[in-house]
């Protein structure tokens, strides 16, 4: 009787355990990602489930970000993400590959004729490119342009009312560089525009000396001939079609304040860093690295406003820090610059024998300048054969300048640090002149606090890795 009693209870049992058992939900899942795997950086993929209502999480976002709601991802930087999705506390996962933007090749070529953007890349550049009137020619940050001096002439010129824009960036800047790498070997960057100048004997308009032989100067003070940021010109100054003439890094003919240059990096030429042809344009934070004639220079009245941040390295041959000239032009307005630093390197020659500059400011024809906060370091003696000639922080070079220009108070230097130089003001005896030169008392000013030049470090400012902030 027990034993059938137990049988009955325990096939009770077992069918109240299945019936149970019938009635248990299935465990809940979450439907797998799907989506494309591989994204570019700065560009977006989109991971999603069926299985709806849940969160998505990057294990990485420094290589790859995720929307939390929508899944679309955002390539950061090259690597790997291992994406998460979550819904009620259950998750699936899959991982995203973030690659390099793929880098483009080609042959730049002129005349520039049409609206035209290079987008990241690696391009040859060949011959004189000259960016038409009207036309608007673009490079995108962390291109590399080569030019090859075995091929001829090379420059790239923008024509007044044409445009460079040049989209460079700190650490993603656009270099223009020559094969050889042999200071001299291209012509660099050549601006022209339409902004006022005050050329030998007054004229408003002149031709210009860099072999193109083109007219410059106009009435336009805002012209605007685009904006070059965070751009290098590396081993220009060569001589171009009539070979008269060394071209420098970057040229500005008569180039107007709407024009952005910023961030500029000249770099082993074969003349001057900078040069400016009239004009009103400023330049802010620039490098002129080794070239061997003038780091910075100027005529045909320049008469920037607003430039700032310039820093000047001279070794082994360089000439002036600052030449600077108003093609022999008493002219009511001068140019103004803050945050300077010049630097000559111990035992830096002159460029050509026989042809002695060796000071940190040269003042010429009736150039003037309103400059402020100034480190000079350098500009010492310098004998050739058996003669010494007398560096100097500031040389007037002709009574004319001293009489209308220094005397006349169009010449400031103020607040500036005085080192490793023979003298701090000189003047060239040329009779009848005396070469005495007096500053009113407020127009040079010494100042051990004197700063210079404050630049950020970068890519930009990188050659080899050599920092040519310092």
């Amino acid at each position: 009787m027990k034993t059938k009693f137990f049988a009955l209870a325990l096939s009770i049992g077992l069918l109240f355990s299945s019936c149970s058992n019938d009635n248990d939900p299935a465990p809940f899942t979450v439907a797998p990602l799907t989506g494309t795997e591989s994204v570019v950086v700065g560009a977006t993929t989109t991971f999603s489930s069926t299985t709806t209502g849940g969160t998505y999480t990057s294990a990485t976002p420094a290589v790859a970000t995720v929307v939390p709601a929508t899944g679309v991802i955002t390539g950061v930087s090259v690597g790997t993400s291992v994406i998460t999705y979550t819904v009620q506390s259950v998750s699936v996962t899959k991982t995203v590959t973030v690659t390099a933007v793929p880098v483009a090749t080609g042959e730049i070529t002129g005349p520039i004729t049409a609206d035209k953007t290079y987008p990241l890349g690696n391009y040859t550049m060949k011959g004189m490119v000259k960016v038409n009137s009207g036309v608007t020619l673009t490079f995108d940050a962390g291109s590399t342009i080569t030019v090859d001096k075995t091929t001829g002439d090379n420059a790239l010129v923008v024509l007044n009312g044409g445009k460079l824009v040049i989209n460079g960036t700190a650490d993603k800047p656009v270099v223009f560089t020559e094969k050889s790498k042999v200071p001299g070997s291209w012509g660099g960057i050549i601006m022209y525009g339409d902004a006022p100048i005050n050329a030998i004997k007054g004229v408003k308009t002149s031709t210009s000396e860099d072999g193109n032989a083109l007219p410059y100067g106009g009435t336009n003070a805002a012209h605007n001939g685009g904006s070059l940021k965070y751009v290098r010109v590396e081993y220009a100054g060569s001589k171009l079609a009539d070979g008269t003439k060394e071209l420098n890094g970057f040229s500005f003919y008569s180039v107007g304040s709407g024009t952005t240059l910023d961030h500029l990096v000249s770099y082993k030429g074969a003349d001057d860093g900078f040069e400016f042809y009239g004009g009103t344009a400023s330049l802010t934070n620039a490098i002129s690295y080794d070239n061997t004639d003038d780091s910075f220079d100027w005529q045909d009245g320049w008469q920037g406003q607003l430039s700032t941040n310039w820093y000047a390295h001279q070794s082994v041959k360089g000439n002036f820090g600052v030449e600077i000239e108003s093609s022999k032009n008493n002219n009511d307005y001068y140019p103004k610059v803050t945050n300077i630093t010049l630097r000559r390197v111990a035992g830096t020659t002159p460029e050509a024998v026989g042809d002695v500059q060796v000071d940190a400011f040269q003042f010429k024809n009736d150039g003037n300048g309103d400059f402020s906060n100034i480190i000079i370091d350098g500009y010492g003696d310098y004998t050739e054969g058996t003669t010494v000639f007398t560096g100097a922080a500031v040389k007037i070079q002709d009574a004319s300048t001293n009489t209308n220009q220094v005397n006349g108070g169009k010449i400031k230097i103020n607040k500036v640090k005085i080192v490793n130089t023979s003298k701090n003001i000189l003047g060239v005896v040329v009779a009848p002149w005396d070469g005495v030169v007096t500053f009113p008392a407020a127009n040079f000013t010494i100042d051990a606090t004197a700063t210079g030049a404050s630049l950020t470090a970068g890519a930009w400012a990188t050659v080899n890795g050599v920092d040519l902030t310092k």
